[in-house]
């Protein structure tokens, strides 16, 4: 199956605000209640401590993303725990205080960021979660691009991808969806209308979640991204995990700027 760049209903400009943050929320309260990204936190702590960094700067990272559980795991935490600031280029920013007020290790970013040209203000190991299919392959290499420059790691984790098993459980999520509502916090009920009276964001959540799965790039293409993009002292790692107890997999993209021999010596 070939990668398609098609169009997700929320990421439009005439989608109304309110609402994309309701699906911006609900992706992030599936993939957590999922636990899909569990399988690739051994991955992100090697990579950061190839790096030898702790700081992380998030990118796209909508209502929080992964990052109040992950970086409680034990892999994150030792020898010195991640701290995190979470940016967005359409910041959420009720929902990203709340991610950021979980813990006193993640911050958050008020102002827009463009993930293919951070500000050098914002230095660290940079991470996308489920955010990387949405870019073309000339701002996917934008992205990447903007890392090896700035001498910074980067890691791209994606759980759609263009497989059936992930596709049919694609198609599960908003069922689930429609269970998990009522626990939603805070709880509003404009929510409730918009997912059971005129269920515009399940619909929405199911249409996006096939297409991201279209849109998502296999490891195959991963490595053509990174061409002419590399230099000797970057180093690039691709593959994919699998979970213990869903049928998805999480492919992922690890980059990082190699030490030089004296500080490595150090």
């Amino acid at each position: 199956m070939r990668r398609v760049q098609l169009v997700e209903l929320h990421d439009q400009p005439w989608f109304p605000g309110f609402l994309r943050d309701y699906v911006t929320e609900s992706i992030q309260l599936l993939l957590n209640v999922g636990n899909l990204y569990r399988p690739i936190v051994h991955v992100l702590g090697k990579a950061l401590e190839a790096a030898r960094t702790h700081q992380v700067v998030d990118l796209c990272s909508g209502a929080g993303g992964p990052w109040p559980w992950l970086s409680q795991t034990d892999e994150l935490t030792r020898p010195s725990p991640v701290e995190v600031c979470l940016t967005d280029k359409f910041p959420n920013a009720e929902a990203l205080a709340r991610s950021s007020g979980s813990s006193r290790r993640i911050q958050f970013h008020s102002e827009p960021v463009d993930a293919t040209h951070l500000p050098e203000s914002l230095k660290g190991f940079r991470t996308m979660f489920t955010a990387f299919h949405h870019f073309p392959p000339r701002e996917a290499r934008a992205i990447l691009s903007d890392a090896v420059e700035k001498h910074q790691g980067i890691g791209i984790f994606e759980a759609p991808g263009r497989h059936l098993s992930t596709l049919l459980l694609v198609c599960l999520i908003p069922f689930g969806y429609l269970l998990l509502v009522p626990f939603i916090r805070p709880f509003r009920w404009s929510r409730l209308f918009w997912t059971y009276l005129l269920p515009v964001i399940p619909v929405v959540v199911w249409f996006d979640g096939i297409v991201s799965c279209l849109r998502a790039y296999s490891t195959k293409e991963l490595r053509e991204l990174t061409q002419g993009i590399s230099s000797e002292q970057y180093r690039w790692e691709i593959g994919e995990e699998k979970g213990k107890t869903l049928p998805a997999r999480v492919t992922y993209l690890i980059g990082y700027p190699i030490p030089a021999p004296e500080s490595a010596a150090d």
